[in-house]
C-alpha cells in the first residue's frame, strides 16, 4: 500500500493499516516532519481514533501545561481592556471530568489542544517503530498511475528516481495534491472570503513573545488570545504555555518579506514595547470551503486536504481528514486481504464526501460569523460610550467563541445514512445538530459509548472491546444465536468477533439486542434477533 503524503492524515492512515496487518510505504516531499505550527484542535472523535491506536494519553500530554485553559480570550489590546474570556477545560480538568463521568457519558476522549507539529512528530516517531511501515521522507512522488491491477509510482529521492509498485495508493498530499491531479479531479465550492478578520490573503507565523503571559495575559491567558479593535485584529494561539505562539492575522501584508512589520504589529497589539522573534511565517487564504468532485476510483483514493480544504475556524479540517483515514483504512485492508466486496472501496466516497461538504460549510459559516462582528473605533474609548460599545462587541464575540468550541455535534455526529454498506432499519436518525451529539445506534452512526468498568484506562470502554474487524455485539441477558453470522464470516474470510455484554444500560443505549459494529466503530446493522439472511447482512456491510 502506498501512502503519498506524510502529514498527520497520511501517518494515521499508515498506522491504521498497520493495525489491520497491512504493510505500507509513506512518501513525503519534506525531509522530515515539519516544525511549523498549524492546527491545534483534536476533536473528540479524533481522540477516540488515537485511543484505538494506544496513543491518546501520550497526545493529551502534548501541547499546553495541564492547568492551562483551552479556551478563548478577546482583548482590545493585550495591555488594554478584556472584552470576554471564555474558559474551556485544560488537560488536567479534562482528565478529572472523565474520571468522574457517568457510565453512559458519550465523550470518553474529550477535545484536546496540542499543535499539529507536536502531534505529527509523535505519530512519525511511533510509525518508525512499526515494522510494517516504511517511511520515505525526502521523496517526491512525480508520477502515479493505475495499470495492470496495480498502482505504479515514481518517486524522486536524494539518489535519483525510484520506481515502486503497490496494490493501492492513497493521496494524503495536501491542497496541491499530485495524486488528485493525476486523477484529473478538481475542487468544487467556495474559495477565500473578502473580509478584514481572517479573510482575503492572511499571514500565519510562529513567534516567540517572552513576557506576554507575565505582563499582560495573566489569569485570562487562554489557548486562543485575540486582540480585536478598530485598527487591527490578530490571534496569538498558545503553543507551549510559555513564550511560543502561532499568529493568525489579516492585518499584515503576507507579501512583505521582512519580519519588522510582524514584530511591530504584535507590539501594537500589545500596546507596549515587547520582545518578538519571528521563527517562521507563511501566507495563506482563509475562508475556503472546497471539496474534491471525486474522492478517487479503482485503486487510488484521496484523504485529508487532498480531498477537502477548510478555513481553520472551529478546527474541523485535520479532524475531518483523520476520520477519512479511519474510514478508508479498513476498506483498503479488506481489499488487500481479499474479503472486501466490489462495493466496499466505492462506499468511501459515498460516506465521506457528504461529511466533507457538511464540515467545510460549517467552518466557513464560523469564519463569516467572525467577520460580521464590527470593530468600531470607540472600542478603546475610555468613556460611557466606549463601555457600551465594548459590552455590545463582547457579547457578539462571546457568541462566536462559544460556537467555535461547543461543537460536539460536528465532532461525533458524522453519519453514513443511505450508505450502500449500511443496512438501515427504518428508524429515523437523530437530527444533525452543530452543538449537541445524541447517541444513537440507528445504523450509519458512531456506536454509542459505555464505560464497562470503574477505571478509565485501556479496556474499560466498550469501544476498547471492539475488534479490529467487525464486532457482533450482543447486549441481552439471554445469549443470542450468532452462528449464522459466524458461519458467513468464515466462508468469506471476513474478520468477525462476537462480544457479549449483559448490561441493561448498554441495551438501552443501542435500542436492540444485537448490533454489527464496523472496524471504524460505526453501526452497520442492528436487530432484536438474528436476521433471516445473516450472510446477506454481513456481505452487504463488506461491500458484496
Amino acid at each position: 500500500m502506498a501512502v503519498v503524503g506524510g502529514g498527520p492524515v497520511g501517518l494515521l492512515l499508515a498506522l491504521f493499516l498497520d493495525r489491520y496487518g497491512v504493510d505500507s510505504v509513506v512518501f513525503d516531499t519534506a525531509g522530515g516532519v515539519l516544525a511549523e505550527p498549524r492546527g491545534s484542535t483534536h476533536g473528540a472523535r479524533t481522540m477516540e481514533h488515537y485511543r484505538r491506536l494506544g496513543l491518546a494519553s501520550r497526545i493529551r500530554a502534548l501541547g499546553l501545561p495541564g492547568g492551562h485553559s483551552a479556551g478563548i480570550s478577546f482583548f482590545t489590546r493585550y495591555s488594554g481592556r478584556l472584552l470576554t474570556h471564555l474558559p474551556w477545560p485544560g488537560a488536567d480538568e479534562t482528565r478529572a471530568r472523565v474520571a468522574a463521568a457517568d457510565r453512559t457519558d458519550q465523550v470518553p476522549e474529550p477535545m484536546h489542544r496540542a499543535n499539529q507539529m507536536f502531534v505529527e512528530r509523535l505519530l512519525w516517531e511511533h510509525a518508525r517503530t512499526r515494522p510494517g511501515i516504511t517511511l520515505r521522507y525526502g521523496h517526491r512522488v512525480t508520477e502515479l498511475r493505475e495499470t495492470d491491477g496495480a498502482v505504479r509510482l515514481t518517486a524522486e529521492g536524494p539518489d535519483g528516481p525510484e520506481h515502486w509498485t503497490a496494490g493501492y495508493a492513497a493521496g494524503c498530499d495536501g491542497g496541491q495534491s499530485t495524486v488528485r491531479r493525476s486523477l484529473g479531479v478538481r475542487y468544487a465550492g467556495e474559495g477565500g472570503i473578502d473580509q478584514d478578520v481572517l479573510g482575503r490573503r492572511a499571514t500565519a507565523a510562529h513567534l516567540r513573545v517572552p513576557g506576554l503571559y507575565e505582563r499582560f495575559l495573566g489569569r485570562y491567558a487562554a489557548w486562543s488570545n485575540w486582540v480585536f479593535n478598530g485598527e487591527l485584529a490578530l490571534n496569538l494561539i498558545a503553543l507551549d504555555g510559555a513564550d511560543e505562539f502561532f499568529l493568525l492575522t489579516s492585518s499584515a501584508d503576507p507579501d512583505d518579506p521582512s519580519d519588522r512589520a510582524l514584530v511591530e504589529l504584535v507590539r501594537r497589539a500589545a500596546g507596549a514595547d515587547i520582545g518578538v522573534r519571528v521563527v517562521s511565517r507563511r501566507a495563506w487564504t482563509p475562508g475556503a470551503a472546497l471539496v474534491a468532485e471525486r474522492f478517487g476510483a479503482g485503486r487510488i483514493w484521496l484523504a485529508g486536504d487532498a480531498a477537502h480544504l477548510f478555513t481553520p475556524n472551529g478546527g474541523f479540517g485535520m479532524n475531518t481528514g483523520v476520520d477519512d483515514a479511519a474510514n478508508l483504512a479498513w476498506k483498503l485492508a479488506g481489499a488487500v486481504r481479499g474479503w472486501a466486496g466490489p462495493g466496499l472501496l466505492a462506499s468511501y466516497e459515498a460516506e465521506r464526501r457528504p461529511v466533507a461538504l457538511r464540515n467545510t460549510a460549517a467552518a466557513r459559516e464560523l469564519n463569516l460569523a467572525l467577520g460580521a462582528v464590527e470593530r468600531p473605533a470607540g472600542l478603546e474609548e475610555e468613556s460611557p460610550a466606549g463601555e457600551a460599545v465594548r459590552a455590545r462587541v463582547a457579547a457578539e464575540l462571546a457568541r462566536y467563541g462559544t460556537l467555535t468550541m461547543d461543537t460536539l455535534g460536528v465532532q461525533l455526529g458524522a453519519r453514513y445514512d443511505g450508505s450502500p454498506v449500511v443496512v438501515g432499519d427504518g428508524t429515523p436518525p437523530p437530527p444533525d445538530d452543530f452543538f449537541s451529539y445524541t447517541p444513537s445506534a440507528v445504523p450509519g452512526g458512531r456506536a454509542p459509548h459505555l464505560w464497562l468498568t470503574a477505571g478509565r484506562g485501556p479496556g474499560d470502554s466498550l469501544h476498547d472491546r471492539f475488534s479490529t474487524g467487525f464486532t457482533l455485539l450482543s447486549l441481552c441477558g439471554v445469549p443470542q444465536d450468532t452462528a449464522g453470522f459466524e458461519k458467513a464470516a468464515a466462508e468469506r474470510g471476513i474478520p468477525l468477533s462476537v462480544l457479549r455484554i449483559d448490561d441493561p444500560a448498554g441495551r438501552a443505549l443501542y435500542g436492540a439486542d444485537l448490533a454489527l459494529i464496523r472496524p471504524d466503530h460505526h453501526v452497520a446493522w442492528r436487530g432484536n434477533r438474528p436476521p433471516r439472511d445473516p450472510a446477506g447482512v454481513l456481505g452487504r456491510a463488506a461491500g458484496h
